[in-house]
C-alpha cells in the first residue's frame, strides 16, 4: 500500500531533519553531555518539523544506549517508538484535550513511574489552545516534574502562551525552511522515487509550500498524480492555477517594450487567473531576476515595481475590481520604465525653464542673474542682448506674447499702440500714440509692463517712452518683427549698477516728450531697491551665514 511522501520521507534522526542545524545541533549536545531540562517548547511555522523533533528528541531519551544523540534504531524502545507505540511516549493533542480535566488526568499520570523506559515523555501538540484553567493547574507541574517525567510542548503561536509557562521551558523557535533547501529535498526524493523531473517545477512547487516541508510534499504527490511520471514547469503551473514561466517573459517583455496592444491582450487572457496569485507571481519573476543580476532592470526600476505591485495588493483588500486592479499594475508599470536619473531630470527642468535656442547652450550657465555675496564687481560695460544671439526685436516679440498671455485687453492694447523703437544702454525705448481709454489701461497696468520688461530685457533695465500721433499698427515695424522669437530668453545677467532703476510710474499720454529718460510723469524719481541695498539687509546677511550661499538669484513679483 503505497504512503504519503510526507509520512514516508519523516525524518527519524536528527541528521536527517531539513533546515534546522541550529536546533538539531543543540538538542544532540545536551543529549551526549547530559545537560537536560525537565520542558522544552518547540515553536515555529507548520510543517517546520516541530513534532517530528519531538519524537526524535523523545526516542534519544528512551534508546538503550541513550539518552545519546543517536539512537541505536534496533533496540525494543527504538522500533516502538517509530512506530509510535511505546508506552511511555504519550502524544496529547492541546486541541481537542484542551480543558482542566485533560490536565488533571495528565498530572494524575506523572505520579507513576514510566512501565520500560528511563523516561516518562509527554509531548503536547499546539499547547496554546489550552484554557487559561488548564494552564493554571499544568503550572505547578511543569516547573517542578518529578526526575523521570520530560515534556516536550509544541505550538505554532508561542504568543498566545502565558508568560508563566515560557518562563518554566527552554524555548526553540524553528525557522522557516529555505526554497533551496526544499528544492534539493524534493530532488532527493525524486530520484529515490525513479520520477523524472524539471528543476523549475520543483522551485514553483517550493515557492506555493511557504516554507512549510509538509505542504510542499504533499504538493508534489498532486504533481506526481497530475504530470503522469514527468513532472515540468507546465504541468505544475496549470495544476496550481500559476502563470507559465515563459508567459511571464512575454508579459515582462511587452512591458519593457511599451507595447500597449500587446498587453492588452494578455490582461483578456489572464482573467482566468486569481489576481493576488498573478501579483505574487509577478514579485517572484522579478525577485528571480534581481538575483540573476537581469540586465534588463536597473535598481530603480526594481523599486518602482516591487511598489507598483505591493499597492495593487491594498487594493485588492478592498474588494476592488480584480481584472481593473490587473490592467492598472501592468500599465503602471509600463510608464514606470519611463526612467531619468537625477542629472537628466535637472537638465530637462533647466532646458523647459529657459528654452534657450540651440546655438546658446553652450552658455547655459548664465542664464540667471548671480549677485556675489563677498563683494561687488566693478561697473563694466553693460552685456548685450546680441551676446546670446537673440536680437532686441525678438525680445519685444516675447514682450508682447507675455503682456497678452496675461492679460488679453493688456496685450491688445499694448500692441496697438506701443511700438519698439530701440533697446541701447539698458534703456528700452518706445513709441506710444495711446489716448484716452487705451492710455488708461497702459497706465493702470505698468506695473505689470514694467516687470515684464525687466523679465526679458533684464532686471536694470529702463523705460522711456516717446509720444506719436500715429498708431504703432500704421507706422512700419522692422523686418525682425515679423519673424516669431525662436526662443524665450526670461533672465539675462546684468553688471550691478546702482546709478540704474526702473521707473515707478510710467505715462502713456499727454504732450510729447523729449528723448530724457526722466521726463514728464511718466519718469518718477524714485528708485527701488537696487541689488546691493537688498543684501546688505539684516535678513539676508543672516541666511546667508545660516545657510552657506554659493548664490544669490534675485527675481521681481508683480
Amino acid at each position: 500500500m503505497s504512503q504519503v511522501l510526507a509520512l514516508k520521507y519523516r525524518p527519524s534522526s536528527f541528521d536527517k531533519l531539513i533546515g534546522q542545524e541550529a536546533i538539531a545541533q543543540t538538542l544532540s549536545l545536551a543529549l551526549n553531555q547530559d545537560r537536560l531540562s525537565h520542558a522544552y517548547l518547540f515553536s515555529g511555522l507548520r510543517g517546520s518539523g516541530k513534532t517530528s523533533t519531538a519524537r526524535i528528541f523523545a526516542k534519544a531519551l528512551v534508546c538503550e544506549n541513550g539518552p545519546t544523540s543517536t539512537p541505536c534504531e534496533t533496540c525494543e524502545h527504538c522500533l516502538s517508538a517509530n512506530e509510535n507505540r511505546h508506552i511511555d511516549i504519550i502524544e496529547m493533542d492541546a486541541a481537542s484535550n484542551r480543558g482542566i480535566d485533560d490536565i488533571r488526568e495528565l498530572i494524575e499520570s506523572t505520579k507513576y513511574k514510566p512501565s520500560s523506559a528511563r523516561f516518562k515523555i509527554f509531548i503536547i501538540d499546539e499547547v496554546h489552545m489550552l484554557t487559561t484553567q488548564a494552564f493554571n493547574a499544568l503550572l505547578k507541574t511543569l516547573e517542578e516534574p518529578p526526575s523521570y517525567v520530560k515534556f516536550i510542548l509544541a505550538t505554532t503561536d508561542p504568543l498566545k502562551l502565558p508568560a508563566t509557562i515560557l518562563s518554566r521551558v527552554q524555548h526553540f523557535r524553528f525557522k522557516q525552511i529555505k526554497q533551496s533547501d526544499v528544492v534539493n529535498h524534493l530532488c532527493h526524493i525524486l530520484n529515490l522515487e525513479n520520477i523524472e523531473y524539471e528543476k523549475e517545477a520543483l522551485e514553483m512547487i517550493s515557492r506555493a509550500g511557504n516554507g512549510s516541508l509538509r505542504d510542499t510534499l504533499t504538493l508534489l504527490d498532486q504533481a506526481i498524480i497530475f504530470s503522469k511520471g514527468y513532472i515540468t514547469p507546465e504541468n505544475v503551473a496549470s495544476m496550481l492555477g500559476l502563470l507559465d514561466p515563459k508567459q511571464l517573459d512575454i508579459l515582462f517583455t511587452a512591458i519593457l517594450n511599451r507595447n500597449k496592444l500587446e498587453l492588452l491582450a494578455m490582461i483578456k487572457e489572464l482573467e482566468s487567473y486569481e489576481c493576488e496569485v498573478v501579483l505574487d507571481e509577478l514579485i517572484a519573476y522579478l525577485k528571480n531576476a534581481f538575483f540573476e543580476q537581469d540586465r534588463r532592470f536597473s535598481t530603480l526600476l526594481y523599486e518602482r515595481f516591487f511598489k507598483i505591485l505591493s499597492e495593487a495588493k491594498s487594493l485588492l483588500y478592498i474588494n476592488a475590481d480584480n481584472g481593473f486592479v490587473l490592467s492598472l499594475v501592468l500599465f503602471k508599470m509600463v510608464e514606470a520604465t519611463n526612467i531619468k536619473t537625477i542629472e537628466e531630470m535637472i537638465d530637462s527642468l533647466e532646458k523647459e525653464k529657459f528654452r534657450l535656442p540651440a546655438a546658446t547652450t553652450e552658455s547655459s550657465e548664465q542664464h540667471e542673474e548671480v549677485v556675489p555675496l563677498k563683494e561687488t564687481p566693478k561697473e563694466t560695460e553693460p552685456t548685450s542682448v546680441q551676446d546670446h544671439g537673440v536680437t532686441d526685436a525678438q525680445l519685444y516679440a516675447r514682450l508682447c506674447e507675455k503682456l497678452l498671455d496675461r492679460n488679453v485687453e493688456l496685450g491688445e492694447c499694448f500692441q496697438k499702440h506701443i511700438r519698439f523703437e530701440r533697446f541701447q544702454d539698458r534703456v528700452l525705448t518706445l513709441n506710444s500714440s495711446a489716448k484716452d481709454e487705451s492710455a488708461k489701461i497702459l497706465k493702470h497696468n505698468s506695473a505689470i509692463i514694467r516687470h515684464f520688461v525687466q523679465d526679458v530685457f533684464g532686471f536694470e533695465s529702463q523705460i522711456k517712452i516717446v509720444k506719436t500721433d500715429a498708431p504703432a499698427t500704421q507706422i512700419a515695424a522692422p523686418a525682425s518683427l515679423t519673424h516669431e522669437p525662436s526662443a524665450m530668453l526670461e533672465d539675462l545677467p546684468l553688471e550691478d549698477d546702482s546709478n540704474y532703476s526702473m521707473i515707478e510710474n510710467t505715462t502713456f499720454e499727454g504732450a510729447p516728450q523729449s528723448e530724457s529718460c526722466a521726463t514728464g510723469a511718466m519718469m518718477s524719481m524714485q528708485k527701488e531697491l537696487d541689488a546691493t541695498e537688498i543684501l546688505n539687509t539684516p535678513f539676508v546677511q543672516k541666511a546667508t551665514d545660516l545657510f552657506v550661499a554659493q548664490k544669490i538669484q534675485i527675481r521681481q513679483k508683480v
